[in-house]
This record gives C-alpha cells, structure tokens and sequence, in this order.
C-alpha cells in the first residue's frame, strides 16, 4: 500500500504536500503542457501587486554557481486582469490555488485582498513580506507595518492568510511569532539570500540592478535552519522553501518542522522535478513502513 501524502494546511486539504514557489512557476496554468498539474499538492501564484508592474531591466536572472541570482521586481499584469483568465484557468487544474500578494503599503494589500475576497477559487493568500524590490527596508523588518497589513488583510480575507518571511532576521522564531500574534494562519520560510555576482569578461555586475536574490541548492541548509528555529515556536503551521530540489530534501524540510514545502528554482531547471519530489517523498516513507506523510512532520524533535 503506497503512504497517505495527503495533510490538512491550515485547514486546506493537501493531496500531497508539495506546492509550487511564488515568483518561479508564472501565474500556474502555463507548464500545463510539461507536467501534470493537478498531481501537485497546490499552486502558489506569481506575486500580484495591486497595479500592473512592468518589473526591472535586463538582464534579472543568473545563473551562478550552486543556484541562481534573479532581480525580477515583481513583474506581473495587476490583480484587476489575474482575476480574469489567469484566475479561471487556475480553478480548472483541480488542486487549492494560493495568490500571492504583495505591496508598499497596508493600503496596497488590503485592496487587493479585498478584490481576491470575491473570488471562491482562492483557497489562501501568501503575503510577500520579505521583497526588496518595492521599498528599501523590507516590511517583515517593519514590525508595526508587517502587523498592520497582517491584520487588514485578515479583515479582508475569507481564506487562511500566509505571512512570508525574510531570513534575514537576528531571531526568525521571534519574527515568525509576530506574525502568529497578528493572525497570520500559516508562515511560509523562506524567501530568497541577499547576493551579487560580476561578470569577469566585461567586468560588469550579471544582474541589472547589480544585487539580487539568491535561490537554489545552496541556501537549503540555511532555509532548513530558519524552519527549525520557527517550528519550536510556533502552533501554526510552515510552508519551508528554499534549495528545495529533491524528495530527500523535502522530507528534510518536513523532519524539522515543515507541513508543506514549496518548490522553486528546480521547477525552472526541471518542471518535472516537482512529480519527482512528490514521488521521491513516497518512496522514501514506503522504504521506512510510515504510513502517512504526517508522521514525519516535526519528527526531529
């Protein structure tokens, strides 16, 4: 008998645990063709801002060694057209469909959450907390604005809201209880590295705006360590991310803490590592005899 993978997030039935990443599987519908998409757990859309957002110049993506640098900014059409097409597209794939939202100020997303409110597709909001590319400091770092928009939101929002956090943090537990404290329903752990690289032939920076955001293989130790500090603490449920790239590494993500995980830079290397990590967590639970996924969860500790 093959391991029951399915869990229940904040109160949305997973089939399975394994969710795409915000900001690297487009708005969700479009790799239809590549994988199947309704074997996914569920999607995480692209960030949407509340106007269209044309994002920043090439070139915004690198690939260095060990992962991948991107400065995109955000581009994306704006949640007054997500709601059209994109959205009814999204509800025909048959797995929860989580949006991803993202602003300058408490204003920005409560308008948009407001919008997102009339559509029952929805199944949850992921709050892009943690992106530099719209203010200068980021907002998790604002505590009493990182609290405000939590608590508008939540106002707005009939769906469990996630609260997206930046590592980069003396303390995540401590962050990561902040945005309990507030409403959050669930925390997603973490977002993309601070990083910069030159190209020696032209002796430029690889990135337009010379600092981005590092993903890939090599910030998986340092994500797993942030879900670690966060699970100790926390009674509401984490989505880990970051160097995600196999079923092995899931489960590691889930040992420490993580009830979902969500997959990034390997979905744009190999669309169908996403089947290959849902598959690769079954096989790992059937060698060991463990009958569903949810024993695992925290088992570390």
């Amino acid at each position: 008998m093959n391991p029951d993978l399915s869990v229940n997030f904040a109160g949305i039935k997973l089939k399975n645990p394994v969710l795409t990443a915000s900001g690297t599987f487009g708005y969700g519908y479009e790799l239809a063709d590549l994988i199947l998409l309704k074997r996914l757990g569920g999607i995480v859309t692209k960030t949407i801002t509340f106007e269209p957002r044309s994002g920043n110049p090439q070139p915004r993506i690198a690939e260095v060694e060990g992962g991948m640098l991107n400065t995109i900014g955000l581009q994306n059409i704006g949640v007054k057209a997500f709601v059209g097409e994109p959205l009814e597209k999204l509800s025909k794939i048959g797995v929860p469909v989580f949006v991803s939202i993202a602003g300058s100020t408490a204003d920005d997303y409560f308008k948009i959450a407001e919008i997102l409110a009339g559509y029952k597709e929805i199944a949850g909001i992921e709050l892009n907390l943690s992106c530099p590319n719209l203010k200068k400091k980021l907002i998790c770092h604002d505590l009493p604005l990182m609290k405000d928009i939590i608590r508008r939101v939540k106002k707005a929002s009939r769906v469990p809201v996630i609260a997206k956090l930046s590592p980069l943090v003396a303390d995540i537990g401590e962050l990561s209880l902040e945005a309990q404290k507030s409403g959050a329903d669930a925390i997603t752990l973490t977002n993309t590295y601070p990083a910069m690289a030159i190209d020696v032939k032209t002796f430029k920076p690889k990135l337009s705006t010379i600092k981005g955001g590092m993903s890939g293989a090599c910030v998986k130790p340092m994500s797993i360590r942030c879900v670690y500090d966060a699970y100790r603490v926390l009674k509401i449920p984490i989505i880990g991310c970051g160097g995600m790239m196999t079923g092995e590494d899931a489960v590691e993500f889930m040992l420490v803490g993580a009830k979902a995980v969500s997959v990034g830079t390997a979905s744009l290397l190999e669309p169908e590592c996403l089947i290959k990590i849902i598959d690769g967590i079954g096989k790992i639970l059937k060698e060991k005899r463990i009958k569903s996924v949810k024993e695992i969860i925290g088992k570390m500790l």
